[in-house]
């Protein structure tokens, strides 16, 4: 079993890695990083390397495997962690969400929205500190 996290170098992204930190030990399971580009987003995603393996490191010394994979190019988020989901006997998907303005929270994340209705585990969402 182990716990799959969404990661995108952003507050949300980070909050994301943060929850599924301490799930993983709670629960003594394994954490996938799962690289989860969106596209028109603000982030260079073709410079991301260096973030997750900076994420990675700063992982090794909290005692816990983890394994850092990447999205497939032309998939959507939800996809990417959706399908790490059914590669394996996980048990949790752990997500960012981001603030949204007044007329923005009538809509969840489209992203957000699918891996909440698809996936065939629990998801926890959280949200990064003001």
């Amino acid at each position: 079993m182990s716990v799959i996290v969404g990661y995108v170098p952003t507050k949300e992204g980070r909050a994301a890695l943060d929850y599924a930190v301490q799930e993983c030990l709670l629960r003594g399971t394994d954490l996938v990083v799962v690289q989860t580009p969106r596209r028109g987003g603000d982030v260079d995603y073709h410079d991301l390397g260096p973030e997750l393996e900076s994420a990675r490191g700063e992982l090794e010394g909290a005692d816990l495997t983890v394994s850092v994979t990447s999205g497939t190019d032309g998939n959507e988020p939800a996809e990417d962690l959706i399908e790490a989901v059914r590669n394996g006997p996980d048990d949790l998907i752990v997500i960012g969400l981001r603030r949204r303005t007044p007329i923005g929270k009538l809509i969840l994340g489209s992203n957000a929205q699918r891996i909440l209705l698809d996936a065939p585990c629990p998801v926890i969402a959280v949200k990064a500190e003001a």
